[in-house]
């Protein structure tokens, strides 16, 4: 790589503008609609200005501060416009795809530097029966989260460990990364300290057997109230159905899991610095609730107290003849995006080695699918056999069929460079980036090349509940992010020939264009990384 400046970042641009306006106030918002593109770039509302300014009239010595910005990071700009919709500016372009596509990416974070530790906990593999499509929800959501927190160097323990096989074979078919050995062999001290600590707590009580009443389970150890305790301790958020708990010898041994998980987590040199998310579907959140607040009471230390429930909405599935297991759902998807296959592809589809590609469509298919609506919100798989296909813009298989198409642009370039059609790719620093004139060009560089290190940022932050213990995440941001890239490169791609005629004349806009889709390329990978979907070569 051939510069050394700091790559531009929006938040930054955004930072800088602000301060040029001299109010606490952030005025100014990036545009993204293609339309609005062709005339600027960032606006600060005429409605906003009129709040912050006498008027709304923004003093000539302001307006001069605007266009001179800079710094690190900074955009650089030109010409801040009066005009009806507000203050208007643009970036300097080619200056902005020159520092964009000339640099560096960003830096991942040093092995060992952990920022922390988040321990992501699903419930939905304690069940003894067979995983369905609404406990799929919350493992992927996990899985996805986990692999956007270690991009940020956070370092991430996934519990339980998995222990059913029919559960491992699922998640092993979706690509799901989770751990099979908890590494607990002190999980037996620690169950016994969980214990003893129940036997102190004067929440826990005896179960008397009264006269008529229904025999207790086997392995129930005691009662515990957990209604007086929230009261007691004016916790806010809870169920008020929660009254009294069975405590049994299994949700000791969840506990155990858990807190052991939390003891490794502080032993790697970070302190107490854990935060527990407990990753759950509505219909789990009121038993997870219990073991909250039993958890509490046994061990009332930091990371007890912060415990955090991020909560999945439901899943509906339409027309079912029966419930329908986690496999028969995959299964079905799988078979599916197959035929869909077949019909666009013909026999090539049924070669072996399409095989392999049909299992990722499947898998891009579901996680978009679970993921791309807001975790807090209710979704709908439609079973039906026209519901999957690999036209559709809004799944997962048109992401994966443009980042194919990609592979082959630079498989094509890369086959005419060894015929000697087309010269090597030269440095970033000699290309012309002047040349990248056409709207779809700056479309791709502003809305996605540019926003997409804090794009990563936004969808792994775990904000703190405003009140109570429920948080809400911005778990469907990349998968949103990917299908709108996919869209708006669609449209560039299919409206302009990358690799012209072999023309010296020619090769400055093809070479320009090139770094351009490299650098979306990459951003495809690094995106989809998230979600466990390698890219596919072709499709």
């Amino acid at each position: 790589m051939e510069t050394g400046e700091e790559r531009p970042g929006l938040a930054a641009t955004l930072r800088a503008l602000n301060g040029a306006l001299g109010r606490p106030a952030a005025l100014w918002v990036k545009e993204s609609g293609a339309r609005n593109l062709r005339h600027r770039d960032f606006l600060a509302p005429r409605a906003a200005l009129g709040a912050a300014f006498p008027g709304g009239q923004v003093p000539a010595d302001v307006l001069a501060g605007v266009t001179s910005l800079g710094g690190p990071g900074v955009l650089a700009l030109r010409g801040c416009q009066e005009t009806p919709a507000g203050l208007a500016v643009q970036a300097r372009r080619p200056e902005a795809f020159r520092r964009l596509l000339g640099s560096l990416p960003a830096p991942a974070p040093a092995a060992g530097a952990q920022a922390g530790w988040v321990l992501l906990h699903c419930p939905a593999l304690r069940r003894p029966a067979a995983l369905r499509p609404c406990h799929l929800r919350p493992l992927l959501l996990a899985d996805h989260l986990a692999q956007l927190l270690r991009a940020q160097g956070v370092g991430v323990r996934l519990v339980p460990a998995l222990a059913e096989e029919g559960s491992r074979q699922v998640l092993r078919q979706l690509r799901v990364d989770w751990p099979s050995d908890s590494g607990g062999s002190a999980l037996p001290d620690t169950l016994s300290a969980l214990k003893r600590a129940l036997g102190r707590s004067p929440c826990a009580a005896a179960c008397e057997q009264g006269p008529g009443t229904a025999p207790l389970p086997e392995d129930v150890v005691c009662k515990v109230h957990l209604k007086s305790f929230v009261e007691q301790q004016g916790l806010v958020g809870y169920d008020p159905n929660l009254d009294v708990l069975l405590v049994t010898e299994g949700k000791l041994r969840s506990l155990a899991e858990l807190q052991q998980a939390v003891l490794q987590c502080m032993a790697g040199g970070q302190g107490s610095c854990c935060s527990i998310v407990h990753v759950v579907s509505c219909e789990e959140e009121f038993q997870q609730q219990q073991l909250d607040l039993l958890w509490r009471i046994l061990d009332p230390g930091a990371h007890t107290a912060s415990q955090k429930h991020l909560v999945c909405g439901p899943v509906k599935v339409t027309n079912p003849s029966s419930p329908i297991g986690a496999d028969q759902y995959f299964q079905l998807r799988k078979r599916q995006m197959y035929e869909a296959s077949v019909m666009k592809y013909g026999e090539l589809a049924q070669d072996e080695a399409w095989t392999e590609v049909i299992d990722t469509l499947t898998v891009a298919a579901i996680r978009f699918e679970m993921l791309s609506t807001a975790h807090r919100s209710q979704i709908t798989l439609d079973l039906e056999d026209s519901s999957i296909s690999t036209k559709g813009t809004k799944s997962g298989a048109f992401v994966m069929y443009n980042c194919a198409r990609l592979a082959t642009l630079f498989d094509t370039y890369q086959r005419a460079v060894e015929r000697g059609t087309y010269p090597p790719l030269p440095p970033a620093s000699e290309l012309n980036f002047s040349c990248l004139r056409e709207e779809g060009e700056w479309l791709l560089l502003f809305n996605y090349l540019l926003p997409f290190p804090e794009v990563l940022q936004q969808a792994a932050q775990l904000p703190a509940p405003t009140k109570g213990i429920r948080i809400t995440a911005n778990t469907e941001t990349v998968c949103k992010f990917l299908i709108q890239l996919s869209m708006d490169f669609s449209s560039y791609y299919n409206r302009v020939h990358v690799l012209g005629e072999p023309f010296p004349h020619l090769f400055d806009q093809m070479f320009a264009r090139l770094r351009l889709l490299g650098a979306v390329r990459d951003v495809f990978h690094s995106a989809l990384a998230t979600l466990h979907l390698p890219p596919l070569s072709q499709i």
